[in-house]
């Protein structure tokens, strides 16, 4: 494809975009097709000669289209959002068309200075110390991998990476029951062992209990085990919790314990004043995370991590061969510095055109939006006689079950509702996940999709409450 083809096709593309994104309610919003049809249908060998581009796009629509479930139609209700928007697909396809690799300041001076400055603005916008700073990453795994890294190195002086952990006096990490799973990954892969992850009681509202927490590291500390870090979680991924981070904050204080928040899905609503009350006690946190590619209409990935004291951040990931040291050494930030990966995407360019395209103003309106979507929508099923709300709505998640009076059965009440969520996702009209909460089986309404409105909320909460009550007949 030489360039005079590459920007006919590139129109044709962009036109089949705009009409995608018009016509995105058309589709079933979860793919419908069997497990092994899409790859059934492309063939098993490569092609030898290049291919017409106007064939690929038929195979496009004909082969591809069918498999993808659209994250961005406003029916989508499962997992979070992992949004878009017309400003972020247009960085994005500049980006492509850069083809950056901002691992140094030297390789391009614009994504190492755009980014800090986007790390400052989101900084600003969430409300969050003056004294944190950060790196954008890929997910908030990596973050959280990344905080823990730097938890680890602090808790031994910076000698784990030296000569090993098993020269490591042995470490423990806390969370809480309700913590995301990439903890529990985190502490595998950075060598502290799955068995020295505590996973502390939460309360009827599925917040972490400190006095637990402290009891923990207490009973830890008796044994000769060294607490390095705990993870608190600002909206947990199954209902949306908050745990107390002032109480967590001043028994890490006291025990000289990194505290990491894990604010991944909900810490863009702190871009509203009224909701920082989710981040009281902030000035106890080492770390913390969130991620724009969730909740705010920027493309996946966008991760940011910040740090306060950014030094230890550094000290855990900084390496020097000689293959890239520059003339700028010690005058510019190194990004590659911050984290696990040298090669990096130019993230901020998303970034900064979502922020300028919408404003503050715009961003505040959208998210405020989808809190009040979903508090309408928890009042509309706590009303109803046979359904029940079973964790608070703090953002703009809600949790509810399908509970007939006349069936009190636990088990029975589980599978009625598993019956419930299968026939809801395989009717194409909507798409929701689901949790447990203390042994209940629990449906997800994640409300938070850019172009989601009030009426695509109702529109689900009446298919959810007759199909539901038609699963009895």
């Amino acid at each position: 494809m030489n360039l005079d083809e590459f920007e006919k096709n590139a129109h044709e593309v962009v036109k089949w975009m705009a009409n995608y994104l018009k016509n995105i309610e058309s589709f079933p919003v979860k793919s419908q097709v069997s497990p092994g049809s899409i790859k059934a249908s492309l063939p098993t060998l490569p092609p030898t000669l290049p291919h017409n581009f106007n064939e690929i796009m038929d195979d496009l629509n004909r082969v591809i289209m069918p498999g993808v479930t659209h994250w961005q139609h406003p029916m989508f209700f499962a997992y979070f959002p992992a949004n878009s928007s017309p400003a972020s697909v247009i960085a994005e396809m500049i980006t492509a068309t850069l083809g950056l690799q901002c691992m140094l300041w030297e390789t391009s001076p614009s994504a190492t200075e755009l980014e800090q400055r986007m790390m400052e603005w989101l900084r600003d916008m969430f409300g969050l110390p003056q004294q944190f700073t950060g790196v954008i990453q890929d997910t908030a795994s990596i973050s959280t991998l990344s905080a823990l890294l730097v938890a680890r190195e602090r808790g031994s002086r910076f000698e784990a990476m030296k000569r090993g952990m098993h020269d490591s006096t042995r470490m423990a990490v806390y969370c809480s029951s309700e913590a995301h799973s990439s903890v529990d990954k985190a502490v595998r892969v950075i060598g502290i062992g799955h068995e020295n992850l505590r996973k502390i009681a939460v309360d009827e509202n599925f917040a972490m209990r400190p006095e637990d927490l402290e009891r923990q590291i207490l009973e830890d500390l008796a044994l000769g085990i060294t607490p390095i870090a705990v993870v608190a979680t600002i909206g947990t991924t199954g209902c949306g919790a908050v745990d107390p981070i002032t109480a967590i904050g001043e028994i890490c204080g006291r025990h000289g314990i990194w505290l990491h928040v894990d604010a991944a899905y909900a810490g863009t609503a702190l871009i509203l004043p009224e909701m920082r009350w989710s981040i009281e006690g902030i000035n106890y946190v080492d770390s913390l995370v969130t991620n724009p590619h969730k909740w705010l209409p920027v493309n996946f990935d966008c991760s940011t991590l910040f740090v306060r004291d950014p030094e230890s951040l550094q000290r855990t990931f900084e390496i020097y061969p000689e293959y890239l040291k520059t003339s700028r050494d010690g005058q510019v930030q190194d990004f590659r510095n911050f984290g696990i990966q040298l090669g990096r995407r130019f993230r901020a360019l998303k970034l900064w055109m979502v922020i300028r395209s919408y404003g503050v103003t715009g961003l505040q309106n959208l998210i405020r939006n989808h809190i009040q979507f979903a508090n309408e929508a928890c009042q509309e099923l706590a009303s109803q006689p046979d359904f029940e709300v079973l964790a608070p709505c703090h953002f703009a998640l809600v949790t509810f079950r399908y509970h007939p009076k006349d069936i009190d059965d636990e088990e029975g009440l589980n599978q009625l509702n598993r019956k419930l969520l299968d026939k809801i996702n395989s009717s194409g009209k909507l798409y929701m996940t689901h949790t447990v909460l203390s042994g209940r089986y629990t449906l997800r309404l994640s409300i938070g999709q850019t172009t989601t409105t009030r009426d695509h909320v109702r529109v689900a909460l009446e298919e959810i409450m007759s199909t539901a009550r038609g699963t009895r007949t």
